[in-house]
């Protein structure tokens, strides 16, 4: 009771909520087949065979939303065994789907994670030449104090001091390459992962596996959602188009319906003068039957000649239902 209230209470969608659904559930349908896409056109670089598994990812993902949307019809008519298969055969679908997506996503948070260490390497090769100059420096610095100690003042100190001179200066231009870097490219993606990792107590690898499963399922179970909402919907209208159709039928008076006469065709002139003639010359009875063996015609025929001359006043009907032949008539 309780459910048929509320379905008597609800009304169809309007224009923009279909158009809403209908948009996300095509966004989350392009995404997931472009994901897949990815996948699948990684496995081979012939032309041929591109074509060939991206229309098989593309036809795995539009097969996958249809056989959901199948299951659904199944559920709302009671029919268990189509119901079964076709979520059976959506879970294999399904499974195809998240993996292309995982492998998909994973291919954009490698390019991430590779553009962040290629950025950490060239900070760590600038860092390791700034500190090999270092090195050098202080050995300088170290054979410059031997120099002192030896009263060798005016023969080595002096070159070590300009060799340190062009060793700083050097450091000063890769330390200003090295903060020439830009600091954008650390994407929220990666800082996301980074945090988690941190937060978690992982690698930022388990960490990226971890959320590349997660968003994967997320995305497969936001366009079911979607495409269970569309067949909820349509099964819903066509139930209640259905139920405004009775509701009119029920409400609109019906009209009296009145008997249809139908006409029967008036016998021929000559017929009806022969079996007149047979009935007052009395060689035949008023009898149907009897004139129509006399006259070797149906009996049909012989009817409408009957009620020709009954309308004419040349037979009469008694209580009986039975002919007779009205005298005053002739």
């Amino acid at each position: 009771m309780t459910t048929q209230a509320s379905d008597a209470l609800r009304y169809p969608k309007g224009w923009f909520a279909l158009s809403t659904v209908y948009s996300f559930t095509g966004l989350a349908i392009l995404a997931s087949i472009v994901f897949s896409l990815l996948l699948f056109l990684s496995i081979d670089d012939n032309p041929l065979m591109k074509w060939l598994f991206g229309g098989l990812a593309i036809i795995f993902e539009l097969g996958k939303f249809y056989v959901w949307y199948e299951y659904g019809e199944c559920k709302a008519r009671r029919d268990l065994g189509g119901a079964f298969w076709s979520l059976l055969f959506y879970s294999v679908l399904a499974a195809i789907s998240i993996g292309g997506s995982i492998g998909g996503i994973n291919s954009a948070t490698n390019t991430i994670l590779s553009q962040q260490a290629r950025h950490e390497r060239e900070i760590a090769r600038f860092d390791e030449q700034i500190a090999s100059i270092e090195r050098q420096i202080q050995l300088n610095e170290e054979a410059a104090r031997k120099y002192i100690e030896m009263a060798r003042i005016s023969s080595g100190v002096s070159g070590l001091q300009q060799a340190n001179t062009r060793l700083r200066l050097k450091q000063d231009e890769l330390r200003q390459e090295r903060d020439a870097k830009p600091l954008n490219e650390q994407s929220s993606m990666l800082g996301l992962m980074n945090s988690l990792a941190d937060g978690v107590g992982m690698s930022i690898s388990q960490v990226q596996f971890l959320l590349v499963c997660f968003l994967s399922i997320l995305l497969d179970a936001f366009g079911a959602y979607f495409v269970s909402l569309i067949g909820e919907e349509n099964r819903f209208r066509r139930l209640w188009q259905r139920q405004q159709q009775q509701r009119a039928a029920e409400t609109t008076p019906m009209a009296p319906v009145e008997p249809q006469v139908i006409a029967k065709p008036a016998p021929e002139p000559a017929l009806v003068a022969r079996v007149r003639s047979l009935l007052e010359s009395g060689e035949a009875r008023c009898s149907k039957r009897k004139v129509a063996e006399a006259l070797a015609l149906p009996l049909e025929e012989v009817d409408r000649v009957f009620q020709h001359l009954l309308a004419e006043g040349v037979l009469g009907q008694g209580s009986n239902r039975h002919y007779h032949l009205n005298m005053q008539a002739g």
